[in-house]
Order: structure tokens, then C-alpha cells, then sequence
């Protein structure tokens, strides 16, 4: 009996592996807070916002299934010319890094991205992007920390047998990537409006195509492509008039290989100081609430604070999928932080950099 429950669990152990891998093979990193990522959703997002942004995120998830999937990101991004008066538009350019740890095999990713964008004036209150990216990937993996049902001699685990996995397996591949992307971006506050005067109506809408390289992807030089990832995505600030109230509804959704994601919700936005606008004493502030549900997979509850040109984000992932079993509904925490601030190559800036939220 005891040696049943032994195989069941190495059975069982394997089965939650496989699920997760599989789940990596068929799609890329993402963070709950892809608000805060946005390099990772699109290219054309390099200075749709601010003169200058950097963004922060780290996490943590599955640890409660196996040795934790950890995931560290940064990216970087700037307006590279200003905005022309003749309404022509202006050139943004941006960096993008992140790194990914998985699991027992420690299957890892570290790949650098540089995007260039321009970004043509539509409007006095919009713009239109169009963004692209290439960079460089590393994947490596660590076969001595796997276990395999070949290796389980009816009895016990025995790591002498053979694994049964094909021979010649790299323990590291690298490969060149691209990506590219277009977006809208409106803004009714383009004068320069702080975070907390509450009278604004902000968005972004994006379609964007990661790996359109497709570059080899298998440690076993089988020609298995890493797929194209197709990502829509849409953010926006509605400001409640007469309250200090606003709502920030988000929706992302990814297509990769046979893989799809859903992503949508809100968070609610309550001021919390008023930035004072002639002596600048007082800089504004503000806290959201709310949760994200991503399709058959976890809630999401998130927490942004801000505060003058910083915000920082906190959010946790509740499991919803098959794997609840294993991890007990326990997904994974994430945390953010970001920095805005008028471009400082510029004379003064663009006011536009003072925006907090998007």
C-alpha cells in the first residue's frame, strides 16, 4: 500500500508538471497587472503615454504545487522628439527585459527586447502608434531535477534507469525574436491633468503579433517552433463627475498556438488628496480596488496605490482551473511599481508626462 501511494504520488507529481509546462510551451509570461507591463502587451505602447516611464514587476506563483515559477520584468520608455504642432506626431523608443524561472526543472527564459515607435497626432485629444520590437532569448533547463514515470521500476523510483527521452537533448537554446504592434490612445486631459482631478477620460486600444520570427523553440532540435502570439488589449480611466470616483476597467486577450487567455475586469479609483496647483505643496493621491477574472484559470485581486509621479501595485491570483486540485485554489502574488515623470531632455517637459494613470 505504501509503495502505491508512492507511485501515485510520483504519478501525480509528473501529471502537475506536465500541465504547467505544457501550459508554458503554449504561452508566454504574462502579469495580472498588464497595465503595468506594457512593452510585454504591445511595442506601440513605448511613449503613447508619458515623455519617460519605467515599470517594475516581479512574481511568485505555484509554489504551493512545486518549487515556486518565478518571473522578474523591467522595461523602459521614452519620447524620443516632441509632439509637432503641424500634427505630424513624434518617435519614442524603449527596452524591455525579463526573466523566468520554472519549477523543479528550473526551465528558464531571459530575453531583452528594444522597440522603436511613432506615434502620429490624430487629434487634439488622440494619437496613433505603430511600434516594433527585436531582441534576444535565452532558454536553458536542468534535466538532473526531473523525475520520470520510465524510471519507476514497479517498485520505487530508481534514478539509474533510463528516462526514455530521446538522446542529444541541449540543456540550452537561444534565438532572435520580433514583434510588432499598432495603438490608439486617447486623452481628454492632453493639456496635463494630475492624477486626481477627476473630470478625465483616458484609453488605449491595441493589437499587437509577438514572435513573428518564430524562432526554434525545442531543447531536442526537433524544429518546434515557438508559436505567434496574438494579443488584443484596451485599458481606460473613466472619471465619476462629482465624486471622487473613477473606474479603470482593463481586457486582454491572447492567442498563442492553440492556447487562448481571457482577461477582463476593473479596478475603482478613490482620491485621496487633491494635488494643490499653484504652490505644490500637496501632491495628489490616489488608491484602487478591485479584481480581474482570467477565463477558466483564476481571479485576481489588485490593489494600485499612487502618489505624485510613483504607483505602486500589489496583486494576488486566485487558481480557478484544473489544477485547483494540486494548488488548493493558491496561485500567485505579483508586485509592480512604476515611475512617470516629464521627459528631462526636454525644455520643461511635456506637460503630458505628468499623467499618473496611463
Amino acid at each position: 500500500m505504501e509503495r502505491q501511494m508512492k507511485y501515485k504520488k510520483l504519478i501525480a507529481s509528473i501529471s502537475v508538471l506536465c500541465l504547467i509546462v505544457c501550459a508554458a510551451n503554449g504561452q508566454d509570461i504574462h502579469f495580472s497587472q498588464f497595465m503595468m507591463d506594457p512593452l510585454q502587451q504591445n511595442p506601440a505602447l513605448a511613449g503613447a503615454d508619458h515623455d519617460l516611464e519605467a515599470n517594475l514587476n516581479y512574481k511568485n506563483q505555484w509554489s504551493s504545487v512545486a518549487i515556486p515559477y518565478k518571473t522578474i520584468a523591467a522595461s523602459y520608455d521614452m519620447r524620443l522628439s516632441k509632439p509637432k504642432s503641424n500634427g505630424k506626431g513624434f518617435w519614442a523608443g524603449g527596452i524591455n527585459f525579463y526573466s523566468d524561472n520554472s519549477g523543479d526543472a528550473q526551465v528558464g527564459t531571459t530575453q531583452v527586447n528594444l522597440a522603436a515607435a511613432y506615434h502620429v497626432i490624430t487629434g487634439t485629444m488622440s494619437q496613433l502608434g505603430l511600434g516594433v520590437m527585436g531582441g534576444y532569448a535565452q532558454r536553458s533547463i536542468n534535466y538532473s531535477q526531473l523525475q520520470w514515470g520510465n524510471q519507476y521500476d514497479g517498485m520505487q523510483y530508481n534514478s539509474s534507469l533510463p528516462t526514455g527521452e530521446p538522446a542529444g537533448a541541449s540543456n540550452s537554446i537561444s534565438y532572435i525574436d520580433g514583434a510588432a504592434g499598432v495603438e490608439w490612445t486617447y486623452d481628454n486631459t492632453s493639456g496635463g491633468i494630475n492624477v486626481t482631478d477627476n473630470h478625465e477620460l483616458k484609453g488605449n486600444v491595441g493589437f499587437s503579433i509577438y514572435h513573428f520570427t518564430q524562432p526554434n523553440y525545442s531543447f531536442y532540435g526537433d524544429g518546434e517552433k515557438l508559436f505567434m502570439r496574438y494579443t488584443f488589449h484596451a485599458d481606460a480611466l473613466i472619471s465619476l463627475p462629482g465624486s471622487s470616483l473613477a473606474l479603470v476597467p482593463g481586457i486582454l486577450y491572447y492567442k498563442q498556438g492553440t492556447a487562448n487567455e481571457e482577461y477582463l475586469g476593473t479596478l475603482v479609483r478613490i482620491m485621496l488628496q487633491q494635488n494643490s496647483k499653484y504652490t505644490g505643496a500637496f501632491q495628489g493621491a490616489a488608491i484602487s480596488f478591485g479584481g480581474y477574472y482570467r477565463n477558466m484559470d483564476a481571479v485576481v485581486a489588485d490593489m494600485l496605490l499612487e502618489y505624485a509621479n510613483y504607483a505602486m501595485g500589489i496583486s494576488y491570483d486566485f487558481n480557478t482551473s484544473n489544477l485547483t486540485s494540486a494548488s488548493k485554489g493558491m496561485g500567485g502574488l505579483e508586485l509592480s511599481l512604476r515611475f512617470v515623470m516629464p521627459n528631462p531632455y526636454f525644455q520643461g517637459g511635456s506637460k503630458a508626462g505628468n499623467k499618473s494613470m496611463f
